[in-house]
């Protein structure tokens, strides 16, 4: 496993920008730490991290072609913000390119962005890891979040959706905010606002 982790962190080296790449190391050590911490395959975790981002440098026209050509499908909220289709089309990729046959880890990095309802422990490992991985500076209660991660996937994923919600809500665009998000947040949170 380690020998095919370090050639697809080459492969991403090329593929992805400095801080994209930076960012992804940070979310396969993150979802490894989080792993051990549940008692989840760590290798899976690594793997599903370093991938979940994979698709993320591809230009948005690119991303819509993508998913036309291969039957992926595409909502209202998407066409309009083509960058979210990253989740999608970076699962897309880990199956055909990186051959990634392990339907948990293609699942993990296709609702990473979004989340789902009734994730399963990867997919809340890797969607907390991307929030959570020592680059990522910007968002509140951070620190909060970092230990409750550590103790609860439950309740750190519910603080990330509140935060992510009430900051989406606040920045005026809520009309694009991805309905996969808020029904992953009443799924969570009974819609409550924290």
């Amino acid at each position: 496993m380690n020998e095919r982790l370090n050639q697809i962190k080459k492969t991403l080296k090329k593929e992805l920008d400095k801080d994209r790449y930076e960012h992804t190391l940070g979310v396969m050590y993150t979802s490894a730490c989080l792993a051990m911490a549940n008692g989840y395959d760590m290798e899976k975790a690594q793997l599903a991290g370093l991938l979940h981002d994979c698709a993320k440098c591809i230009p948005n026209e690119k991303k819509l072609k993508i998913c036309a050509k291969n039957n992926i499908p595409v909502t209202q909220v998407e066409k309009d913000n083509p960058f979210l289709l990253h989740a999608k089309v970076g699962a897309f990729l880990a199956r055909v390119l990186y051959e990634v046959e392990d339907e948990e880890i293609l699942h993990a990095i296709s609702v990473h962005t979004t989340g789902a309802p009734a994730m399963n422990t990867l997919d809340k490992i890797v969607f907390i890891a991307d929030y959570i991985e020592p680059k990522r500076d910007k968002a509140a209660n951070l620190k909060e979040i970092r230990k409750t991660a550590f103790e609860d996937l439950d309740e750190a994923l519910k603080m990330i959706l509140c935060d992510t919600i009430h900051y989406l809500n606040g920045s005026k665009n809520d009309k694009n905010i991805d309905p996969m998000t808020l029904e992953t947040y009443h799924y969570y949170t009974g819609g409550s606002h924290e």
